[in-house]
């Protein structure tokens, strides 16, 4: 998955922002930093932070394998040594006695064997070294394939369709009766929504504070993975617009908090929520002047701090 860059008035706030855009855990993400905010004149601070993330690969790259592509040291075991052929000839004792001519025959055939073995040696020396190179550019050429399929991936509509068969086939075990949709969000989001009536009975799917959605939503995208060799995208999972019921309550919320911070002149320090509602919530009064946001806190206890600006 590409990177996607947030802004935030500080690096906590715009990781915030990044994760829950991606819809993971921070465990989950590969984070950067590109710029941070800037301290002014009398410690006020200039400027935004600004981040990029990514999903965490769920496995990965495959590794080239180099190969050294040389057997010389097979091709001089294979080498003959004439020195032993001629020294075992020339203690022949039959050459002892056999006449001059003979002898000088005898010799320019021993000359000979060790020069035509040689050839022959060098010729499969070559065609050995021919064959290694072969090998060595095929086993390149298919891990350079590896690598493309696995970065390529399967398309994003394809991605919907298993994670809603999947999505399908969970509800069914569960004896519910629901109808599911897929919503290509964007060009790497990908949306499966489950409705029914009433729709109150999907809210074992959705679980307090939306837990049990979250998890639904990584099975269901860790299912997708396991079907494709390369990469996937951002998958979402709705339950009966609960996603967009719970960024509308966090907004009314929200501004309700920054009604009683002004008024107190205090700042105010909301429950830990999942990534996904701190965004809804620094969304939310991102464009109001008067209070500012920022996250605290560790996972899974990170929270909002809503004070004046």
């Amino acid at each position: 998955m590409d990177w996607v860059e947030t802004t935030g008035k500080s690096v906590e706030e715009a990781t915030d922002r990044a994760l829950a855009h991606l819809g993971v855990h921070r465990d989950d993400a590969e984070v950067e930093v590109l710029e941070e905010p800037k301290t002014g004149l009398f410690g006020r601070v200039r400027g935004e932070a600004r981040v990029r993330a990514r999903v965490r690969p769920a496995s990965p790259r495959p590794k080239r394998s180099r190969r050294s592509g040389s057997r010389e040291g097979s091709a001089e075991k294979d080498r003959p040594s004439g020195k032993s052929k001629s020294s075992g000839k020339s203690k022949d004792p039959k050459k002892s006695v056999a006449k001059n001519e003979e002898k000088t025959h005898s010799d320019e055939s021993e000359v000979q064997v060790p020069v035509t073995q040689a050839k022959s040696s060098g010729k499969k020396e070559r065609s050995n070294k021919n064959k290694d190179s072969h090998s060595s550019v095929g086993s390149t050429v298919k891990s350079e394939s590896k690598e493309q399929k696995m970065s390529d991936g399967i398309p994003l509509a394809e991605q919907g369709e298993i994670a809603r068969k999947f999505l399908d086939g969970f509800v069914e075990s569960l004896g519910i009766e629901a109808s599911s949709n897929v919503n290509i969000l964007d060009e790497e989001t990908v949306e499966i929504s489950l409705d029914a009536t009433p729709p109150n009975q999907l809210g074992i799917l959705v679980g307090p504070r939306g837990v049990t959605l979250q998890a639904l939503q990584e099975i269901t995208r860790t299912f997708v993975q396991s079907k494709s060799e390369g990469r996937t995208d951002r998958i979402l999972v709705d339950v009966a617009k609960y996603r967009e019921r719970r960024v509308a309550a966090l907004a009314r919320f929200a501004s309700q908090v920054a009604v009683e911070v002004l008024e107190t002149g205090e700042e105010r320090a909301l429950e830990p929520m999942s990534p996904a509602d701190r965004k809804a919530v620094h969304d939310s009064l991102s464009g109001r002047d008067d209070v500012t946001t920022r996250s605290e806190g560790e996972e899974p206890r990170r929270f909002v701090v809503i004070s004046p600006a």
